[in-house]
């Protein structure tokens, strides 16, 4: 949901201030199996209250306007990443990581499911016989792990970080907090 949250903010940033925004997947919970875990498996002995997570990002969401799911499970999202590294070099790029985040956080989706993606890259205007051969045959696989590389050496721990000069801030911010890392960090 923070794609949403974050990707009108973020073009407010770019026109404002001409920076280049570059994506760079992050392995949140790479263990997470394809079947999925229920949240109470992945959050289990770690003190967290799903339902006032729940909450709090539905508020949020409600906020802005945008649509939000009662979701009740995870899964593993490499292969949505790799779908979408290679989304990138379309112009309909964009649309693919907007019609991922709804499939995953509004319409509960498996994402490590290839006809789920299959129908996502074609909702979003792509090819649906190369994008089975860019899943079946891995091809950005290596594009992924050289984000992920790149997620560690930045020292990204959380979904969404921001990053800009050698500054980050973690967490879906409001759009004055985001300005304020262009500013001080050009």
């Amino acid at each position: 949901p923070w794609c949403y949250l974050v990707t009108g903010r973020v073009e407010r940033l770019k026109k404002k201030y001409g920076i280049t925004v570059r994506w760079t997947h992050f392995p949140l919970h790479p263990e997470t199996p394809d079947s999925g875990l229920s949240l109470e498996e992945l959050f289990r002995g770690r003190g967290y209250e799903i339902e006032a997570m729940k909450q709090r990002m539905s508020g949020l969401m409600a906020e802005e306007n945008l649509p939000y799911g009662n979701r009740s499970h995870t899964y593993n999202s490499r292969l949505a990443q790799e779908l979408s590294k290679w989304g990138e070099t379309f112009p309909e790029g964009e649309a693919l990581n907007l019609k991922l985040f709804e499939a995953y956080f509004v319409e509960g989706q498996n994402l490590a499911e290839p006809e789920v993606l299959l129908d996502v890259a074609e909702a979003a205007g792509l090819s649906r016989v190369v994008a089975e051969g860019v899943i079946s045959e891995r091809l950005f696989r290596n594009a992924v792990d050289a984000d992920w590389s790149r997620a560690h050496e930045l020292g990204v721990t959380g979904v969404p970080t921001f990053v800009s000069g050698n500054q980050g801030l973690v967490g879906a911010q409001n759009y004055e907090a985001l300005e304020q890392l262009i500013q001080t960090s050009v």
